[in-house]
Order: C-alpha cells, then structure tokens, then sequence
C-alpha cells in the first residue's frame, strides 16, 4: 500500500481530557468538559493535529440522555452538537496550509458503549436529530462509531438521510471478551450484538459507506477482522478499512458503561500499538488511528513511522 493512500485518525478524547486535568467524571464523560471547559476540548483537538492526525472527531459522543440524562439532553443537545461541531472546525481552520485536516461529526451508539440489546428504534430520530443538526455546518463527513449492531447502523443512516452527500464512514466495536481464543483461531470475530462480519460488510455494501472501521475494542483482535474484511471487498469502488482500537485492560468489559472509569492497560505502549498498526496496515488498513486511551503521543508514533 502507498503511504500517501494511509489517514491516520485522532485518539481518543475523553481520557486525554482525563489526562490533562479537564473536568472528567462518568456518566457524563467527555461532554463535562464541553460543558464547563470547553476550551480544554480545542486543546485535545490542537494536540492531535500537531501529532499528525488527518481527521479530528467532534466531541459528541457522549451528547446523549444515557450520558448527559434526558433534562440536559432535551434543553442543550443541539446547542452542545454546535459547540462541539464549532471547537472541531476550529481546530481544524487554524491546521498548518496544505495539510487538508478533516472533521468527522461523531454520531454515537444512542443508548450506550457495547450495549445493542438497548435499541430502542423508535427512539433514534428523535436521539439523533440535535446530533446532526449541531453538527451539520462544521464537519466533512459522519462517523457512526462504536456500532454494536447492524440495525443501529442501519438506523442511523436513515435519519442522515440521502440528501445528505457527505461521506458515511461506518464503524462497529467487535466482541473482545473471547479475544485470546479469537487470537488464537479457536473463535472469530463478531458485533457486540453477535452478527457476523460478513453481516457487517454487507450493511456497509447497502449503505454505501465510504469507510467501514472497528473501533473500541481490544488492539489484539483487530488484524483477524481487517484480514476478513479484506477478502470480502475487493475492487476500486470498495470502501476503505479502518481501525481504531482502546486501550483498556482486558477486564474492561466486564464492567458495565457508566459503572466507572475503565483501567488502561499497562503493556500497550505508542511503540507496542504502532507494532499493532503496521500489521492492520499490512493487512488491508488504510484508515488507522486510536480510540480511548490512546493519545497525542501515539498519534505521534503512528504519523511519522507508518506514512514511511
């Protein structure tokens, strides 16, 4: 693969917010800063560009009643998605000429992290419309991330709707409690919700995604998914693959979203998971960045070795 064909995405933003001293709690995560110090959310944004990062994520995730509660969300939810739309164009306008830095407008899983089985269908247009709406005039493309399910997904491009010309990159957080038997060829990898890749890929195909990326999930498993993915799309019009995984400790997963703060893992330095990198890169990826705990410092590590 040439490296001029290679993105490399931001990190994660609510630990680093986390990091250096931002307001920070659960449940409302990264959007506590937005909130109270919306400045140290730009800060997050600058350090990432300055890593190397071709795409910044708005900071939206977390703009949603499972996070915020239902009262913030229904009096600011749009007025936080401009804000957030706002210090991501920001960051973005003040990137040094030339270097062509997008803005994805992050569209989060509605009813929580790795919980599909909360779906709620009749829920997500009214969820998702102040998402879009405060987004809309700040980003380059959407970003549906940390998809557990493929009717979510589904979902969610519907409500976007085919007006909307902007590219669609579309990306599922894969099963990791069974990542060493995954590892180990004793397991494949599937959605949070137990669907197949190949049931991902084809949601991809239906939906016209110009991306389709894991993220979220555990470093380990990702290059069993980016080598199938691989083998299902095949042609000039295929969309790009992409990954972006967290760096929580592989207990992580028995907790609950909100329960607390998640342990990071102590053996995944940015030299440990540019070694993660180069495989997903050698195995079809050509969209890679990081998703919690991975910072500017990885970023960094990623920018300059992989684009050679």
């Amino acid at each position: 693969m040439s490296v001029s064909t290679l993105t490399i995405l931001d990190g994660g933003m609510g630990r680093e917010l986390h990091r250096i001293g931002a307001p920070f709690r659960q449940p409302e995560w990264s959007a506590l800063a937005l909130m109270e110090a919306p400045e140290t959310v730009r800060q997050v944004h600058d350090s990432y560009v300055l890593a190397g990062a071709d795409v910044l994520t708005t900071n939206s995730y977390a703009l949603v009643p499972f996070h915020i509660g239902e009262e913030r969300f229904s009096a600011r939810g749009q007025e936080l998605a401009d804000l957030a739309g706002q210090l991501g164009r920001a960051a973005v306008t003040a990137a040094a000429s030339g270097r062509g830095v997008r803005l994805a407008g992050s569209l989060p899983p509605l009813f929580g992290s790795y919980r599909p089985d909360l779906f709620r269908p009749e829920e997500v247009e009214r969820l998702l419309r102040p998402l879009i709406a405060g987004l809309s005039p700040h980003v380059d493309l959407w970003l549906a991330e940390t998809q557990g399910s493929v009717i979510e997904a589904r979902a969610i491009r519907t409500v976007i709707g085919p007006e909307d010309t902007r590219p669609f990159w579309l990306s599922f957080t894969l099963e990791d409690a069974n990542w060493e038997a995954v590892v180990a060829g004793q397991a494949v990898p599937t959605l949070r919700s137990g669907e197949s890749l190949e049931e991902a890929v084809q949601a991809a195909l239906d939906l016209g995604v110009a991306a389709l990326l894991f993220n979220c999930s555990h470093a380990d498993i990702m290059e069993v998914a980016v080598r199938k993915v691989a083998a299902l799309l095949s042609g000039p019009d295929a969309p790009q693959i992409g990954v972006y995984a967290n760096a929580f400790a592989p207990t992580a997963h028995k907790h609950g979203a909100n329960e607390g703060i998640s342990d990071l893992r102590h053996d995944l330095s940015p030299e440990d998971y540019l070694r993660f990198a180069r495989r997903w890169q050698d195995a079809g990826a050509t969209v890679i960045g990081g998703c919690c705990g991975i910072g500017p410092d990885y970023i960094s590590a990623l920018s300059s070795a992989l684009r050679g």
